[in-house]
């Protein structure tokens, strides 16, 4: 079995299958910026759905959010986007290229020539204009982070659910950032989609917070079937910190392209709570209702990437193995996440008796079950196409159906097939999955 691949295959098979296709690609294309297909878009939700529930409701500590991607351009001068959100960049004075001046080293990544220009600030938030006229006054940012929108309705949340701390904000939502060097399929891309968690803590427990927080995120891509050889915890030194940080740690994947970040786990201290109070000039602090004790508690940000989440739980799932000397290219991805969990398959698409029984058996598990029916290939094409998507149940419809009323239940991973009747089919599966 094959475990490891460059990411020619993971693109090839994910334009193949429906997974991920380049966005506007029929006018040539948008550089880094990706729309996710039929098999795809249901990964994707899979992602956010399991994350939801183990993060807010299975727990009794946390509640969720939805905030609006535009913000008060306040909000961004309070966090510090406005003036600090930035990277400084370098032209290359042969081949004219810019670069981020952390990334280029000694030389040009393109030509090789050791000629730059200074190091200059770029800012990395995406700027447009509210109302009619397009002036300073109209001056707007489509959001960098979701974590601002948690931060400014802090007040809203205690007034409406009287949570006590410690307790926890999460949301998920689109965030833009106008990024100079984007890359690695949809690792790093200018619009994404974020996972993100503020935890609020008192002072004295926020290091056993950070702490307990990292061990759950990291056990949460275990729990979904990732391997543990390709998921690494990475402390960041003192000098890697932002400024507002105690501690940051990343949960790193070992992408085809190297180990990279898949989510980063901060403790911001009080920073964000105590700007946005200064700059609105509104009561931001918590009180404990029984002692009336006022403070500003601190904050643990557990922040992942749904679309490096995605990535990485399809590099994952990624095997080839040789199956009667030919390669079987299989996704072995966890029953929560595969986009398909049963397809239905007739052996003879032109018997009607077959075709009816298929399309019934298929409208009785759509019910509770992800499944499809397909009849547009020979069988053993049709596995080899939910191979490929990940399904995780063939089940086929045969003349023999028509007389025992028993189907055949191909496994996706061991391969092996059994028959089991019609009647006791959705608790067989259900079981499974």
């Amino acid at each position: 079995m094959q475990t490891t691949f460059d990411m020619d295959k993971i693109v090839s098979l994910c334009k193949r299958r429906g997974f991920i296709f380049q966005s506007s690609e029929i006018y040539g294309g948008l550089a880094s910026a990706w729309d996710y297909g039929p098999f795809g878009a249901e990964l994707k939700r899979n992602v956010k759905n399991a994350w939801w529930k183990a993060v807010v409701q299975d727990r009794e500590d946390m509640v969720g959010l939805d905030a609006s991607i535009l913000m008060h351009p306040m909000t961004w001068k309070a966090s510090g986007h406005t003036d600090n959100f930035s990277d400084v960049l370098v032209d290359c004075k042969v081949c004219k290229k810019r670069f981020r001046a952390d990334h280029v080293g000694d030389k040009c990544p393109n030509c090789g020539k050791k000629e730059f220009t200074e190091g200059r600030p770029f800012n990395l938030m995406l700027k447009t204009f509210l109302g009619a006229v397009e002036d300073e006054n109209s001056v707007t940012y489509l959001r960098p982070e979701t974590a601002q929108g948690i931060f400014v309705n802090f007040q809203n949340v205690l007034d409406s659910t009287h949570r006590r701390l410690p307790f926890g904000i999460a949301q998920i939502g689109k965030s833009f950032r106008n990024e100079i060097t984007p890359g690695n399929y949809t690792f790093r891309t200018r619009e994404f989609e974020q996972m993100e968690i503020e935890y609020f803590v008192r002072p004295e427990n926020a290091l056993p917070a950070y702490e307990r927080w990292i061990s759950e995120r990291y056990q949460w891509y275990l729990d979904l079937g990732m391997r543990q050889e390709n998921l690494r915890k990475r402390e960041h030194a003192k000098d890697e910190l932002a400024h507002y940080a105690a501690g940051c740690t990343d949960i790193e994947y070992n992408f085809p392209f190297g180990w990279s970040e898949l989510e980063g786990i901060a403790n911001r201290t009080d920073y964000d709570l105590k700007q946005h109070a200064k700059f609105s000039s509104k009561e931001l602090m918590y009180q404990d209702n029984v002692t009336n004790e006022k403070l500003y508690p601190f904050v643990i940000e557990p922040s992942g990437g749904v679309d490096r989440a995605t990535l990485a739980f399809i590099a994952d799932a990624y095997h080839e193995e040789m199956v009667n000397e030919q390669t079987r290219v299989v996704m072995k991805f966890h029953p929560k996440l595969a986009p398909i969990k049963v397809a239905i398959l007739p052996l003879l698409k032109k018997n009607d008796s077959i075709v009816a029984l298929a399309k019934k058996i298929k409208s009785e598990l759509q019910k509770e079950i992800v499944c499809v029916y397909d009849d547009s290939a020979a069988i053993g094409k049709l596995y080899r196409r939910q191979d490929e998507v990940g399904t995780i149940f063939c089940v086929t419809v045969d003349v023999q159906s028509l007389e025992d009323g028993q189907v055949t239940v191909r496994d996706r991973d061991t391969m092996k097939q059994e028959r089991i009747g019609v009647d006791r089919l959705f608790e067989y599966l259900k079981e499974r999955l």
